[in-house]
């Protein structure tokens, strides 16, 4: 049997990418801000949102199609911005950016990927968003602008919730560096997971590969506490394509976002990743889908596991919803037909959902 026949949910998929990926590796994937609570407090929010069945009404035709700015989604969901995918498996960002391209739908080119944007928007077919962080002065974040441009991406993520890097225990007792730095724990480690560690090794060791060109480089732990409404006026008059806003939680900042331009916002909590007495996100998406109206683009991340919680992002007001840590999870259980397993069970779900709750095509705003 094929690790990816094994896959039949999210939970088969983490727990198989625990078994083959490294401790500092699977610890860095799936870590959370502090103890974990925002994270969790999140899931439980989601877990608590009902959905009501209705009974006999023609289903036969289900439409799961989303509209994603001016172009419709073949599926769904979209994926996530994520650093350093290519940890899950080797050539995980490309697998991310010929699913994207597939379904027509974006894919995230993290600033802090392990394959250029370049590659990332070539392999995606053009169905990819650049993810930029602010960082230091600045100076660095505008080059990377412009690079963005001139590789043709049209979608601009800036996100907004990482003004320090959130401290992360899980990460940090494993001794998780970018670059990496290996000690015996780690070399130990290693040796633990030939399985991982043997095509890792073949491939190369993944690097920050937006930032090997002369006249680039990052600093993940370098502050980003510098952004402020200047900045996000200086960005909004550099960049002429599509921007989002991502990881807002507060009904204050998503109306000033909008009145300063800004085209979507993308509902975060980056995953539970960064402050662990934040709110959950799910719930914070219909406090301001209420104030920012039925048409404003308005995409949610964060905590997302199933086809259900997909339809119950929508119900909250989602326009369209990325998963994140799932699809690496996917990728390390069981390579890339571990991703098309996912990806097929989880939109097979939302059918399903569908199908029950006596709906056609999503619930959503007119966006």
């Amino acid at each position: 049997m094929r690790r990816a026949d094994a896959i039949h949910s999210y939970t088969d998929a983490r727990r198989l990418a625990r078994r083959r990926l490294p401790w500092m590796v699977f610890d860095y994937i799936d870590g959370a801000a502090g103890e974990g609570v925002a994270e969790a407090r999140n899931l439980a929010a989601l877990r608590d949102i009902q959905l009501q069945p209705r009974v006999l009404v023609n289903v036969k035709d289900r439409d799961l199609s989303a509209p994603v700015f001016d172009h419709a989604g073949h599926a769904p969901f979209g994926i996530s911005p994520m650093g350093m995918c290519n940890l899950s498996a080797p050539g995980a960002d490309l697998m991310l950016a010929r699913m994207a391209a597939k379904h027509h739908v974006p894919v995230g080119a993290s600033t802090v990927a392990s394959t250029s944007l370049e590659k990332i928007i070539d392999e995606a077919n053009g169905h990819a968003w650049f993810q930029l962080y602010f960082s230091g002065d600045g100076s660095g974040t505008q080059k990377l602008v412009e690079r963005a441009k001139v590789a043709g991406y049209r979608t601009l993520v800036v996100t907004l919730d990482v003004p320090e890097v959130g401290r992360r225990p899980r990460e940090l007792r494993r001794g998780f560096k970018m670059p990496f730095r290996i000690g015996p724990m780690q070399f130990i480690d290693f040796a633990l997971h030939p399985f991982w560690s043997i095509p890792t090794v073949r491939a190369g060791t993944p690097v920050l590969a937006n930032f090997t060109q002369d006249g680039f480089s990052f600093d993940r732990t370098e502050s980003r506490a510098a952004a402020d409404w200047g900045f996000l006026k200086r960005l909004r008059d550099q960049w002429d394509g599509q921007l989002v806003a991502k990881g807002v939680t507060h009904v204050g900042d998503a109306l000033r976002l909008k009145e300063e331009g800004v085209d979507a916002i993308q509902v975060s909590s980056h995953g539970g990743r960064q402050l662990d007495a934040g709110p959950p996100p799910i719930l914070a998406l219909r406090a301001i889908r209420d104030v920012v109206g039925d048409t404003y683009p308005l995409f949610y991340d964060s905590g997302l596991r199933s086809g259900e919680d997909v339809v119950k992002a929508y119900q909250m007001g989602a326009s369209f919803v990325f998963f994140g840590r799932a699809m690496q999870f996917a990728i390390a259980a069981g390579g890339e037909p571990g991703l098309h397993r996912l990806w097929d069970l989880l939109t097979q779900e939302v059918g399903l959902t569908l199908a029950q709750m006596g709906l056609s095509r999503l619930p959503r705003s007119d966006c």
